[in-house]
């Protein structure tokens, strides 16, 4: 019995430890279901495992329609963050196979560029061009004709010669212009570094926007545009300028609620959020919208419109004038002997004269120009991305170079942008940095909650052991780097002992920004304030000194903190304050969330040294002395201003502060009058708001300048947009300034501005160089032949000979002064107007007198050539080809410098310039030796090579002496003068016209 009640125990007890076994292992089971269930939601790490729950459509169709039935469906802006494997707080797992899987899954956020033109591209499109279509029509018109009167075995060279001369300038052409086409797509490439703020892996990281995937929570602060579709998930004050998209100009507000939308390329205008990305690349609206449109490449820079009138000009009254050429070769040819032997009047001869003709009207269009420019533009492109500033827009290199003001901020532009606490004022006495522990701790703590709450940035440890990082502007960085190393300030702490229940971000015009916080120890509420120390010490009514008493400020008091906040201005400082008020339940309203901004009490006030970029004295100089006026227009208070400002060179120390420092109301205040009278004179204007610089800008473009801004804040883009040339920071700005802007100085160094301007300035000069060299060959080659067919009935130059001169010399002559180096002239002349001429009144000295010299030497050797030399006809026709094509060498090299004497400067760096000169001699030499049956020519003997060069090179002694005849400032050709001839030269072409054709 009693092993029987002892093996009944056993068993018992036994079936109990199974049972125990087996409630063990259902609620192990339990709890990992339950884990993997609630995983993604306290962490990232079942995220790599787990599958994506939702469709790429869905996502965009969701945001695109702006459905919140839709998301309401999906479980609101929660339900995607779990279908998405993602979490608000940690962010994706974005290990190497999870970033894979989302952008497999939903796309990667770049849009795709535009192809770039293959050979035969440009080479159709050449063929297109009525110029080359005229010289075709030619050379079949010479071909047509050879053959018929010379037979088919000699009669075929000059046609030919013109098809093979043709195709040779086209297929040169379309290799410059293809290896333009691929750099400017390579520069177009190049872009500034443009990064948000991500949470990813538990961390706060800065990644680049294109690295951006579905699920994603990003940070969007004030200036940021988004990088992306998604849904609102946390933050406050969230205003959106969605004008890109919607085209409303209100700025729209987005929340938890009402709105929870956010459209890749939107910007925001105010307060800071999380979102959380749902589409991506060319799955947003974005990317949809600039799927459907197409970008017009074809269209024409300023510079390029000037000169096609100026082009178009040319033209007409070149064919004016070959009209009255034409004219003259028929009723010569008529009046001679233009019968054949049967006695029937010979039209070979008529379809020659209508060739040459046409080959001259051709010889007249200044077809190189077009690809002087394109030459030009490219190079100071290459250049100004090789000295840190990219070009985002083609018109801006011209313009820049007439820049006449330069409006620029301070910080960041000027400054290092590099802020760092170096005083700090605790009621009105400055507490040094070993009498901290000294201050009464009811007023450490409310310090510790107006910088570390109170701020858009952030502070984070990465890892075990590796020191605090810092983010957010630089000011938000210097103090709260100041308030963790000097006020032992933690802000993970923080955090979790305040609630945020209100912020008002930072305000450029009001510039304050403010928080209320819920303490949760005892449920009370806190207001902080923090801004420029002006306007935060208007809003109190009290301060805190050193040992926690509270004291009235008084009148007395109030003019002591300003003299305070004055002397610290005087000395560069950048004054914040900070002020704080207790609030009892009924002044909060949850429904207005207003918050109180009066009868504060005043913390204290805190000095931020930025110090003046190296460099940027000389920079501003070498502005001043190339005629460009520096304006600082900033929002510090006056003495910051005007101490950084002369300490930069904009301000002189013996200047009369009055006259040229201003502040942002006053100027504002200002009549209209009295706005265009003193905005010359004025050199700073401190406290400006965005409407100020806005308005300034304005006013400097009435008067006449050409208005360039420097900034880097969403405040400035008003300005940005306004002015003729908008620059902004490549590093500190904004993506909204980046995208207001023309120029994106990469290295945010007002030095570039003035390198840039250089740059500018190259475009326009050698624009003028190669104008210059193409006009001086119109002008001798159109009076020539005319001169010549009016007087004996035939044209010194054959169609051949013409288009090496027109084709080739254009080309290659392009191409030679198009890619010379900047000369150091060029910072030293006042800026060109953008109303003045583009052949200014040197060059029309310059051309004059070298054309001048050209038509004289070729009538004599066309009239009197064969006499002096005791030549044939022949040779004759040949020296003055020979002649003509190395005279235009010679003069080559006088185009280099405009103005300057010494032809030869620099002469040994244009290795270009160089090679070109060598390559036109050596294909005249071919022509003239070796392809006398294509070109019309007939070989010349030592003696005579030395007569043609002996005559050409004295376009150098030519070209000096006449530098030396002054010219008048004010321009000979006014535009008026222009249109005049412009309209005279058409009257006088259909006149023409009508006499033919009756």
């Amino acid at each position: 019995m009693d092993s029987l009640k002892q093996l009944k125990s056993i068993s018992g007890l036994n079936k109990n430890r199974w049972q125990l076994a087996l409630v063990t292992i259902f609620s192990l089971r339990a709890f990992f279901s339950s884990y993997k269930k609630i995983a993604p939601e306290d962490g990232s790490v079942e995220v790599v495992t787990a599958s994506l729950s939702i469709d790429k459509s869905s996502l965009t169709q969701l945001v695109n329609d702006k459905d919140l039935d839709q998301l309401v469906s999906l479980g609101g802006v929660e339900g995607l963050v779990s279908a998405l494997n993602t979490n608000l707080e940690h962010g994706i797992h974005a290990d190497s196979d999870d970033i894979s899987r989302r952008q497999e899954f939903y796309g990667i956020n770049i849009y795709p560029r535009p192809c770039t033109k293959g050979f035969f591209g440009f080479v159709v499109e050449q063929l297109k061009d009525k110029t080359i279509i005229i010289i075709l029509v030619c050379g079949g018109l010479s071909l047509g004709c050879g053959m018929k009167t010379d037979g088919p075995k000699e009669g075929w060279y000059n046609g030919a010669s013109t098809f093979v001369l043709v195709f040779f300038a086209i297929s040169v052409s379309a290799v410059i212009n293809l290896k333009i086409s691929r750099q400017f797509y390579k520069l177009s490439m190049v872009s500034y570094d443009n990064q948000v703020e991500v949470h990813r892996n538990r961390n706060l990281q800065r990644i680049l926007v294109t690295d951006i995937v579905v699920g994603d929570v990003v940070c969007l602060k004030s200036g940021d545009q988004v990088p992306a579709d998604g849904l609102f998930a946390e933050g406050h004050s969230l205003v959106i300028d969605e004008a890109s998209m919607t085209g409303e100009s209100d700025p729209v507000e987005v929340n938890h609620d009402k709105n929870p939308f956010l459209l890749s390329g939107t910007k925001v205008v105010d307060g800071y959020a999380k979102f959380l990305v749902t589409s991506v690349g060319m799955n947003t609206t974005w990317g949809k919208m600039m799927s459907s449109t197409s970008r017009d490449s074809s269209k024409k820079t300023p510079l390029q419109a000037r000169l096609h009138k100026l082009t178009s000009l040319i033209s007409k009254i070149g064919v004016g004038i070959d009209v009255v050429l034409f004219v003259a070769l028929l009723v010569s040819s008529f009046t001679s002997n233009s019968e054949d032997e049967q006695g029937k009047t010979e039209f070979d001869r008529v379809v020659g004269i209508l060739a040459d003709a046409l080959n001259t009207v051709v010889a007249v269009i200044p077809e190189g120009l077009p690809l002087a420019v394109t030459l030009s533009l490219y190079n100071s492109l290459k250049r100004m991305v090789a000295d840190q500033a990219m070009v985002r827009k083609m018109s801006a290199c011209e313009t820049i170079g007439s820049a006449t003001t330069i409006c620029t901020d301070k910080t960041g532009t000027l400054t290092l942008n590099q802020m760092k606490v170096s005083k700090f004022l605790l009621g009105q006495e400055s507490i040094e940095e070993s009498n901290f522990t000294s201050i009464a701790s009811s007023v450490m703590e409310f310090f510790q909650q107006g910088v570390g709450l109170n701020t858009s940035g952030n502070v984070y440890k990465p890892n075990l052991g590796s020191d605090l990082e810092f983010s957010g502007s630089p000011t938000e960085k210097a103090l709260l780097s100041w308030g963790v190393s000097e006020l032992n300030m933690d802000t993970e702490e923080l955090k979790e002992s305040y609630e945020l229940l209100h912020e008002k971000s930072f305000n450029s015009e009001k510039k304050r920004s403010g928080i209320l916080l819920k303490k949760k120890a005892d449920n009370t509420l806190h207001v902080h304030w923090k801004g420029a120390a002006e306007m935060i010490i208007a809003m109190c009514t009290q301060y805190y000194d050193s040992l926690g008493n509270i004291k009235a400020m008084e009148d007395t008091g109030m003019e002591k903190f300003n003299q305070l906040v004055q002397g610290m201005a005087a000395s560069s400082l950048r004054c914040i304050a900070f002020a704080h008020t207790e609030v009892s339940e009924h002044e909060y309203d949850d429904e207005k969330t207003l918050l109180k901004d009066n009868n504060l009490t005043l913390l204290g006030l805190v000095g931020l040294k930025d110090t003046c970029r190296p460099g940027v004295r000389k920079a501003i100089q070498d502005c001043q002395h190339a005629g460009v006026n520096v304006k600082m227009l900033t929002g510090d208070n006056v003495f910051t201003a005007i101490a950084i400002a002369t300490e930069c060179g904009i301000l002189k120390v013996d200047q009369n502060m009055d006259e040229v420092v201003v502040e942002g109301v006053e100027f504002r205040n200002y009549t209209e009058a009295e706005q265009m009278e003193k905005v010359d004179k004025i050199c700073v204007m401190a406290r400006s708001l965005p409407s100020d610089k806005l308005l300034m800008v304005k006013c400097l473009k009435q008067k006449g300048h050409v208005v360039a801004v420097f900034g880097d804040g969403t405040n400035d883009a008003p300005a940005l947009k306004e002015a003729d040339i908008g620059l902004s920071l490549g590093i500190q700005g904004t993506r909204v300034a980046k995208e207001s802007s023309d120029i994106v100085i990469l290295d945010d160094n007002f030095a570039s501005v003035a390198t840039v301007i250089k740059w500018g300035r190259y475009v326009y000069n050698n624009i003028q160089k190669f104008l210059q060299f193409q006009l001086t060959v119109n002008l001798v080659t159109l009076v020539t032949n005319l001169v010549v067919a009016v007087s004996s009935g035939d044209v010194p130059l054959s169609s051949v000979q013409l288009l090496w001169v027109n084709l080739i010399m254009d080309t290659l002559g392009a191409l030679a002064l198009a890619t010379e180096q900047p000369s150091k002239e060029l910072m030293n002349k006042r800026p060109v107007g953008r109303t003045e001429p583009i052949i200014s009144n040197i060059m029309w000295r310059n051309l004059t007198a070298q054309a001048l010299f050209q038509i004289a030497v070729l009538l004599t050797l066309q009239f009197n050539g064969k006499a002096i030399f005791g030549v044939g006809k022949d040779i004759k026709d040949t020296l003055l080809f020979n002649t003509f094509v190395l005279c235009q060498v010679f003069n080559e090299l006088n185009a280099r410098n405009l103005e300057n004497k010494n032809i030869f400067e620099g002469i040994h760096k244009s290795k270009m310039f160089l090679g070109i000169m060598g390559i036109t001699v050596l294909i005249q030499v071919v022509m003239v030796e070796f392809l006398k049956k294509y070109a019309g020519t007939e070989r010349l003997n030592w003696g005579q090579w030395g007569v043609c060069i002996g005559i050409a090179i004295l376009s150098w002694p030519i070209g000096f002496l006449v530098k030396y005849i002054p010219v008048p400032e004010k321009a000979i050709f006014q535009l008026s003068v222009v249109k005049e001839v412009k309209e005279f030269a058409e009257k006088e072409l259909e006149a023409i016209s009508s006499w033919i054709t009756n």
